[in-house]
């Protein structure tokens, strides 16, 4: 009798243990864990949104400063999540800030890599960087040997933002090609590092659950469920109220994002000019006068002889026959474009809405030379001042993932560059007054670049007394010559004792020249 109570009271009490481990496991915290991101949206002077996905909801938590070893400022978001959006308010403009991301007990992802940088003022100016890449989304080693060209051109300076043109994720832009062909791709560098700003393709509106033509009225796609916009003028520019389509600014370049395949109000594309984007457009440009350099974006280019053909596809006709000189009337500097797994870059142009065979160079190209700015035969930097305030040049770089096809009559008559054989990516380093575009190719080689200048080529007066002594400062960033002078630099002192004395300073090319003319009274 007694064996029996004790054996049952074993068996009891292994029965209360085996529940309390059960219960103990039942209690656990799971921890989540990582599985997207972080990645740097809505950037502006003041603020930055850092987004993360987890496999399991948390609560979210940035911890930031301006070392990486005190992260002494945090914001939080007490709903448990597993797609994690978090904005940091009341920063410093164009300050480095670093950062961890997590949730309230534990850090997912926080170190000397990850940083960013917050966006300049508008109109200041500085020297900036900003990446393009076109048709990226593939998963294929082209994508991945583009990306590390471009992380090796970079070195340790730093990117001030990258723009997508489109096609962002192959082939139906769905959330799992999202996640291997896109953020996969790009989580140890450029995500974390620098902010993104989108502009979607037609293959971002395909959906293997709904139609396209349903997605292009609805938008209801994985690129708006996975990129946040600045519609609100958050970054610069005119609020647009959409996510299809925005505008931002880094210090004096002002850049429009816009939708070329998707419909606005179930009806309007962007070629219909009456409708709300080319409205906002219009607008926003207008208000947008007094920046140095405006540049537009989006993913069907209005000429191309790549693996599209822009005189038979009717997005890409209707663009350049009703909308294009809108931003030509408007100024824009520079139009970049995706669609065509290729690249091609056109003269400084204005004026030609027609097809391939209709391009007159006497008639279209403002300026003849290559742009190349490097010493070659005709290759002056493309120039705009005061009195020359029109003329843009086309870029399609879609070859940043998807490579290769060309029309039987490549390349396209209004390009001066084109080649379909290379991938890359290109990359736009803007300084005042001087912007550089160069296209980096996936084995590192810089095959096509050029070079636009703003009000260069002065004839400047000076008056100074006698004894007085006076600054004179190059109109364009260089290589300088002055005459008669040892000095290199941009600014040089004279002290001229003649009543009247010229100094003229050249570039190292002599494509670019001023003229200083100092009149010196007793």
């Amino acid at each position: 009798m007694k064996s029996i109570f004790l054996a049952s009271l074993c068996l009891f009490a292994g029965l209360h243990l085996v529940q309390a481990q059960d219960a103990a496991v039942t209690k656990a915290p799971i921890a989540a864990k990582l599985i997207r991101g972080p990645y740097l949206q809505a950037a502006g002077t003041q603020q930055m949104l850092i987004r993360w996905r987890t496999d399991a909801s948390a609560r979210s938590r940035v911890k930031y400063g301006t070392a990486p070893d005190k992260l002494d400022q945090q914001a939080d978001d007490a709903n448990l999540v597993t797609e994690h959006k978090v904005l940091l308010t009341n920063l410093q403009p164009n300050t480095r800030y670093y950062y961890s991301i997590g949730g309230y007990k534990d850090v997912l992802q926080g170190n000397a890599d990850n940083y960013f940088m917050t966006l300049p003022e508008a109109g200041k100016t500085d020297l900036y960087r900003i990446a393009a890449l076109g048709d990226c989304g593939d998963g294929s080693p082209n994508q991945q040997l583009v990306k590390e060209q471009l992380v090796k051109y970079l070195g340790n300076n730093y990117l001030n933002a990258w723009i997508l043109l489109g096609d962002n994720a192959y082939p139906n832009g769905t959330d799992a090609e999202y996640q291997s062909k896109f953020f996969n791709v790009y989580k140890d560098d450029l995500l974390k590092k620098f902010p993104l700003f989108p502009a979607p393709g037609n293959h971002d509106y395909h959906d293997t659950d709904i139609s396209a033509a349903f997605a292009q009225q609805s938008h209801q796609t994985n690129y708006y469920q996975n990129f946040s916009m600045p519609s609100e003028g958050e970054s610069g520019g005119l609020p647009s109220h959409s996510a299809s389509f925005y505008s931002f600014d880094i210090g004096n370049i002002h850049f429009l994002s816009l939708d070329s395949y998707g419909k606005e109000d179930n009806a309007y594309r962007l070629y219909d000019t009456t409708g709300p984007q080319v409205t906002w457009i219009k607008k926003d440009l207008a208000a947008n006068k007094n920046k140095g350099w405006v540049i537009a974006y989006w993913h069907h280019p209005p000429y191309t002889m790549g693996s599209h053909n822009s005189d038979e596809e009717d997005e890409l006709v209707h663009i350049r026959e009703n909308f294009i000189r809108i931003l030509e009337r408007n100024g824009v500097d520079l139009v970049l474009n995706g669609h065509s797994h290729d690249y091609e870059r056109s003269r400084m142009i204005k004026g030609h809405y027609g097809p391939a065979n209709s391009f007159d160079p006497a008639k279209h190209n403002v300026s003849n030379s290559s742009g190349r700015y490097d010493g070659g035969n005709n290759s002056a930097p493309y120039i705009k001042d005061s009195i020359r305030t029109t003329g843009t040049v086309y870029v399609v770089s879609g070859s940043a993932g998807k490579l290769g096809g060309k029309q039987t009559v490549y390349p396209h008559n209004a390009m001066y560059f084109a080649d379909a054989e290379h991938g890359g990516s290109s990359i736009l380093e803007i300084q005042d007054n001087r912007l550089d575009l160069k296209w980096i190719c996936a084995d590192g080689t810089i095959r096509d670049q050029f070079t636009m200048m703003k009000n260069v080529n002065r004839n400047t007066d000076i008056r100074i007394k006698k004894g007085e002594v006076a600054t004179l400062t190059a109109s364009f960033i260089g290589t300088y010559k002055w005459n008669n002078r040892k000095e290199t630099t941009r600014s040089i002192t004279v002290t001229p004792t003649a009543s009247t004395t010229k100094y003229t300073v050249a570039d190292a090319y002599n494509n670019v020249k001023d003229t200083f003319t100092v009149y010196v009274s007793k």
